[in-house]
C-alpha cells in the first residue's frame, strides 16, 4: 500500500500508528460517517478544520467529530481577535488536501495547529491520513509531539450549541 505524506511523517518520527481503510461515501464525508465506516466511536474521530485568523493568517484546528469549533475560544488560543473558516474552494490550494482527506500532518506549509484538549483523555485518536478513505490511528500525545500542536478547550458538543 502506498503511504501518504502524513504516514511518512509519522514513520520518520518513529511514531507507532495504524492505517484504517474504510469504504468511502463521496456524498457524506463527515466525521459521523467516518465513525460508522471505521467501526469507531465518534469521540475518537478528530476532524481537521482550516481557518484564517485576523492576525495569524492560516491556522488549523483538530476537534472531536461530534463537536463544533468554538470560534471565540479558538481565536483567543491562536492569538487572534477573529477567525473564520477558509472557503472550501481554497482548502486544496492552501493545504494540498481535499475535503474529506485533510490531515493536520503533511500540509503544503507548516501552519499552526491547535487541538481540543479532550484528545489528551483518550488512548488514541483517528485523523485523516491525507486521502479520503484512510484514517491514521495513533496516540494523541504522539500526534501533539509530531505536529507541534497547542491544546486548549476549543470545541463544544453539537447538542450543547442548539
Amino acid at each position: 500500500m502506498k503511504k501518504t505524506n502524513a504516514a511518512r511523517i509519522l514513520d520518520r518520527a518513529k511514531i507507532e500508528y495504524e492505517i484504517i481503510d474504510y469504504d468511502l461515501d463521496p456524498i457524506e464525508l463527515g466525521a459521523e460517517r467516518v465513525a460508522e465506516k471505521t467501526g469507531q466511536h465518534i469521540q475518537f474521530i478528530f476532524k481537521t478544520l482550516v481557518l484564517t485568523g485576523d492576525k495569524t493568517g492560516t491556522i488549523v484546528a483538530c476537534i472531536p467529530g461530534a463537536s463544533e469549533l468554538d470560534l471565540k475560544a479558538f481565536a483567543a488560543l491562536s492569538g487572534n481577535k477573529k477567525c473564520a473558516m477558509v472557503p472550501m474552494k481554497n482548502i486544496q490550494e492552501l493545504t494540498g488536501y481535499i475535503r474529506g482527506g485533510c490531515s493536520p500532518l503533511g500540509m503544503k506549509k507548516d501552519y499552526p495547529i491547535f487541538m481540543d484538549m479532550s484528545a489528551l483523555k483518550l488512548d488514541y485518536v483517528l485523523i485523516s491520513a491525507g486521502i479520503r478513505g484512510k484514517q491514521l490511528k495513533l496516540n494523541p500525545h504522539d500526534l501533539l509531539k509530531v505536529s507541534g500542536a497547542v491544546t486548549g478547550a476549543i470545541a463544544t458538543l453539537k447538542s450543547q450549541t442548539t
